[in-house]
């Protein structure tokens, strides 16, 4: 086995639970035990140990000299990887789901987080529901439930969306996929049902990651069958996802529980969901009792799906799809004195890196400040960030800078952050990415 020693003081942020090790924090990569043991050269996907500069051990990890996170520590002891390791971990990964309240007989979620799941770079979300077509034909009732889907369709199906974002799972690929399609097909507990092997798994990778990790760009059903567009619940309200077409693995499940709190603040207001995707806060405010919601998204295709789930939810009426550049919408909304009662932004990730870190809080300032020029008196706004580089501190600054400019004195009604589907783990800040702050205007 090949050691990782670290620079003197490189192991600090480890020690507190961070499982990278870039490529400027090794001294040198050493062939086997011992003090004298030869100087080494790391291959693509294989397995290494990490040592302190003293020679601690930290850990075993997955290695790539090719990339600049050069070490992903799977585990503090030294642990083999074979299918049963992958079991393991994608059963731990469902049982922490399952205690966080999650209906795997219902409910869709991110079933392994990569690192913050301890199997470093590689994703799984799972949708449960039906095929859109199937259901469409078979339920002609609106709003669609899932009991009337269940009663027409019979139970609901499962489809995985995959992504492979480090060389050393990439490699093992196949392993993987089978492990987790017989951890699904079997019960977590003896006396209840499995949560249901998939009738599909599709790929679909984020391009600058692989290259990266320089790995081959790559899309595409895996295993299975996946149908064109499928229809889950989310909250009880049905929504229509397209794996292959849609952004990221198809749908942002990392918003349920948000979607659900600002719905509570939207019965009889005028609402404006800005950078709203397929609709998800839109769709929920009107199905709460909007008087009317505005979804403005930059993607045409985006804002049809807008429509098909106004449609499967019963309010065509009540929901509006603007296509639009969200810059040039609120500064044209505040010139014609358009007001809304609830506005909610959940733009994409301004800032992928730290090095554009002060131009996306420009940007994230500019929406924030147009917003609350937006709000009635007592209005309220949801304002999200999904960039990992622009931390909690830095993000709730940025909210307060744009209400002094806009001359307004918001108070904080809550605070959140994504999902328990998309673990936190302490020590590793990459995994808290979601800030969701919700703020009442005076």
């Amino acid at each position: 086995m090949k050691r990782i020693i670290l620079k003197p003081g490189e192991e600090r942020r480890i020690l507190l639970g961070h499982p990278w090790v870039y490529d400027n924090e090794a001294a040198c990569i050493l062939a086997g035990p011992g003090k004298e043991a030869p100087r080494a050269v790391l291959e693509p996907g294989e397995i290494a140990d990490v040592e302190s500069s003293g020679k601690t051990y930290l850990g075993r990890a997955f290695a790539n000299p090719h990339s600049k996170i050069i070490a992903r520590i799977y585990s503090p002891s030294k642990e083999g990887v074979d299918k049963g390791f992958f079991k393991r971990r994608i059963r731990e990964a469902l049982l922490r789901r399952r205690a966080a309240g999650y209906d795997f007989r219902r409910d869709s979620c991110r079933v392994v987080f990569a690192e913050a799941d301890f199997l470093p770079g590689f994703i799984a979300d799972r949708f449960t529901g039906w095929p859109l077509d199937e259901l469409e034909a078979a339920v002609q009732e609106r709003p669609v439930t899932f009991e009337l889907a269940e009663a027409a369709l019979g139970p609901p199906v499962s489809w995985i969306s995959v992504q492979f974002l480090s060389y050393a799972l990439d490699k093992r690929r196949d392993l993987i996929l089978e492990a987790l399609e017989e951890v699904l097909g079997a019960p977590l507990f003896v006396t209840e049902d499995p949560p249901g092997a998939p009738a599909g798994i599709m790929e679909k990778p984020p391009v600058k990651v692989r290259e990266l990790e320089g790995l081959p760009l790559r899309e595409g059903v895996l295993r299975g069958t996946c149908p064109a567009g499928i229809v889950i619940f989310e909250n009880s309200l049905p929504f229509a996802v397209y794996l292959e077409e849609g952004q990221k693995t198809g749908h942002y499940l990392d918003q349920r529980d948000n979607r659900r709190l600002a719905a509570a603040f939207a019965a009889g207001s005028r609402v404006l969901d800005a950078c709203s995707y397929t609709g998800g806060f839109g769709i929920h405010a009107a199905r709460a009792g909007a008087e009317a919601a505005v979804c403005v998204d930059v993607s045409a295709a985006a804002l049809e799906t807008v429509q098909e789930n106004a449609a499967l939810n019963a309010v065509t009426g009540t929901v509006a799809a603007v296509e639009a550049d969200i810059f040039e919408y609120l500064r044209r909304a505040e010139r014609k004195k358009e007001r809304f009662d609830l506005v909610i932004l959940d733009p994409p990730a301004f800032a992928k890196t730290r090095a554009s870190l002060n131009d996306a809080l420009r940007g994230y300032k500019e929406i924030n400040l147009q917003a609350l020029k937006l709000l009635n008196p007592g209005g309220v706004l949801v304002t999200c960030s999904c960039s990992q580089a622009l931390d909690e501190g830095r993000f709730r600054r940025m909210v307060a800078e744009a209400a002094a400019d806009a001359e307004k004195r918001p108070y904080q009604l809550d605070f959140r952050y994504q999902g328990p589907d998309h673990p936190i783990l302490l020590g590793y800040d990459e995994s808290l990415y979601l800030k969701c702050g919700f703020y009442r205007v005076c």
